[in-house]
């Protein structure tokens, strides 16, 4: 559990960065995925997880 809620502290903390730094741009890619094909996005998320799940195999062993 620790573990899981470090994880959603780095979330936060990423996202906050990108927000203070790059404002307009978040936003306009933030409009541009209101835009996205479903099943595009799906496709992405999907990929995503498996790359993190992955990727945290391969730390953790």
């Amino acid at each position: 559990m620790p573990d899981f809620l470090v994880a959603i502290g780095l979330v936060f903390a990423i996202e906050g960065i990108l927000f203070a730094a790059f404002p307009g741009p978040v936003k306009r890619a933030m409009a541009h995925v209101t835009e996205t094909p479903d099943s595009a996005l799906r496709l992405v998320g999907i990929a995503s997880a498996v790359i993190g799940v992955v990727l945290i195999w391969l730390v953790r062993g």
